[in-house]
């Protein structure tokens, strides 16, 4: 792969509720109570808006496995919002790396498997010519880089529901550091679309 001198931006994207989840604690496979203001005018927006300056696409096996089953098949679909016609263009056609344990090849079009710590991972990638590096709703992959303190734009989109419990995105024992707002939108919904810059 080509070295470049400049660093690629690492931008994390996740839904989060309101009280600060982004599972339900007995059901965290369902991402029902996401739907509703998922195809919002202000959470399509913010995904076209992240995914323009992004080369790679970062997720983990579960992610993986729920965006590629899915965002191929809004492609010609009738009726389809042409943003997530787009994303799912975008999805199909970008590099895309999964961590995985248990993967040993890839089921999917210009997909690389590696089972490797997240944190270097990325710093490989970071070395690597492209725009960014979109990790897009893996939890898990999220928390390894917010703990390694390699996110650069983080972004979220809040939803207005309490779970009442279920995993939380912020650990205790985070890098301290501080973050300047980059945009802020609210929708429909009381849907609110942030995105944070790390100031370093």
């Amino acid at each position: 792969m080509t070295k470049r001198s400049a660093s690629r931006r690492v931008v994390t994207n996740m839904s989060l509720s309101l009280d600060g989840h982004y599972a339900a604690p007995d059901a965290p496979e369902d991402m029902g109570w996401v739907m509703p203001y998922a195809v919002t005018d202000v959470a399509r927006d913010q995904m076209t808006s992240l995914r323009e300056s992004a080369t790679t696409a970062l997720l983990g096996r579960v992610n993986a496995e729920g965006f590629l089953s899915f965002w191929p098949t809004v492609i010609g679909m009738e009726g389809a919002d042409p943003r997530d016609e787009g994303f799912a263009k975008w999805l199909v056609d970008t590099d895309k790396v999964v961590l995985s344990s248990t993967l040993g090849e890839a089921p999917w079009a210009r997909t690389t498997i590696v089972d490797k710590p997240t944190a270097e991972v990325v710093s490989d990638l970071k070395e690597t010519e492209g725009g960014d590096i979109l990790v897009l709703s893996s939890a898990s992959v999220i928390k390894a880089l917010l703990a390694a303190d390699m996110v650069d734009r983080l972004a979220m989109t809040i939803f207005p529901v309490f779970l009442g419990g279920g995993p939380r995105l912020f650990d205790d024992g985070l890098p301290a550091g501080q973050w300047a707002l980059v945009s802020q939108a609210a929708g429909e919904h009381g849907t609110l679309a942030l995105v944070y810059d790390r100031v370093r």
